[in-house]
């Protein structure tokens, strides 16, 4: 069995890698931030060790025949419960979460990998784990903008007739749109179109000319 010290300090460097992570994830206040991704990692760890070293007062005893990875092998599993609930669906075609999925998922492979003594391995994927989620960033948003679908949301006032907004806007052939959504409120209609690509030159005159009609209130863009 480990010295009790040698259990702490893994318990603790499981923690502290876990933390170093969720430190990104709290910049962009996301709920599993830095205290979820400590708890994760270290838990995983005391999983590790209860797996590696929780069951020696039975080992060689003809009774007992014991997996050491059995009871480890359920964290791979059972992290996927924690990272479903930090996915979130939004309407249409938005999925937010997962990139703050797999850095939990990661996390618990930290963990383990603390758990089992593999402190450089740990360290390591710490190190790469914070390059991707936060050095990555500009060079993605760099390449990946022109790529990204845009949701054209328009708030027009509730005696307006939307299907003729909609089809002012897609009457353009070029237009290349995923889907759109119609809402109404007590006061307005919102309407949102997903477009896979930011729109032709002619879309643009459309959303410019639609932006100073009287019945408009507000349009805007998100990715």
């Amino acid at each position: 069995m480990l010295h009790w010290i040698e259990i702490a300090l893994r318990l603790a460097l499981a923690a502290i890698f876990g933390g170093i992570i969720g430190i990104e994830r709290e910049r962009k206040d996301w709920a599993a931030g830095m205290r979820t991704h400590m708890m994760v990692s270290m838990g995983s760890a005391l999983i590790m060790l209860v797996s590696s070293f929780g069951f020696m007062d039975i080992v060689g005893e003809n009774y007992a025949e014991l997996d050491p990875s059995r009871v480890a092998a359920q964290i791979v599993s059972g992290i996927g419960f924690i990272g479903a609930g930090a996915i979130l669906f939004r309407k249409p075609a938005t999925v937010l979460g997962l990139t703050t999925a797999s850095g939990l998922w990661t996390v618990a492979g930290i963990g383990m990998a603390t758990g089992g003594g593999m402190y450089v391995a740990a360290g390591i994927t710490t190190f790469f784990a914070i390059l991707i989620l936060w050095g990555m960033q500009p060079i993605q948003r760099r390449f990946s903008s022109k790529f990204q679908r845009k949701k054209l949301r328009i708030i027009a006032k509730n005696k307006t007739n939307p299907r003729k907004i909609i089809n002012t806007l897609l009457a353009t052939e070029e237009v290349d749109f995923a889907n759109f959504s119609v809402t109404r409120t007590s006061k307005d209609w919102i309407i949102e179109i997903i477009l896979e690509k930011p729109g032709n030159n002619r879309f643009m005159e459309i959303v410019d000319e639609l932006e100073h009609q009287p019945f408009i209130k507000k349009i805007s863009w998100d990715k």
